[in-house]
């Protein structure tokens, strides 16, 4: 590395890992990330300050991230995660989609029982696996009851650790600074 990159490493946090900012003079308009190893490498013009050298890092961590497939996978795996976990626990109910989205500024995830699709927050690809599968089961729920009733509750509790999955990602969202809607998953 010359003389005119500046490095600076951000320790890992409870929603990224450790971050490796290399700020260079040779850089003029463009920037870009990648994985090494289990650190996110961040590549930017050096003449980037203060509220938008940190919007740039932001946004270049979250895109390297959400391209990673962490334990979860991608859209076909989560898919065929939720087939299995219906017969499983749902009897068989069938989701049209299921897929990560990065849009869920208020939820972990969310069910439209009218077009039977189911989306998933990226930011649940950290997650255990058992987490996530709880969410999943929940969200079949509303394929079969669409309301939280005691008949929903029913269903959704067949996984053997909703509860402490909710348990789970209420800390989650409190490590993460975030305002998740009620005390449901989804």
């Amino acid at each position: 590395m010359s003389a005119a990159v500046q490095v600076v490493i951000e320790p890992p946090r409870f929603d990224r890992p450790e971050v490796e900012v290399r700020a260079s003079a040779r850089r003029k308009k463009t920037g870009s990330a990648h994985w090494s190893g289990s650190r996110i490498v961040v590549l930017i013009p050096a003449r980037l300050r203060g509220r938008e050298r940190r919007a740039f890092i932001d946004e270049l961590v979250e895109r390297v991230i959400n391209q990673r497939p962490l334990n979860a996978g991608g859209d076909a795996m989560l898919e065929e995660r939720c087939r299995v976990l219906s017969e499983v626990y749902v009897d068989g109910v069938r989701a049209a989609s299921v897929r990560w989205v990065a849009n869920q500024a208020s939820r972990w995830a969310s069910c439209t029982p009218a077009t039977r699709e189911i989306r998933v927050s990226t930011r649940l690809r950290q997650c255990p696996d058992w987490v996530i599968d709880a969410v999943l089961v929940h969200e079949l729920a509303h394929l079969v009851e669409v309301a939280h009733s005691a008949a929903f509750y029913e269903i959704a509790n067949r996984h053997p650790r909703q509860e402490e999955s909710a348990t789970f990602l209420e800390g989650y969202a409190l490590g993460l600074g975030l305002a998740i809607e009620g005390d449901d998953v989804a």
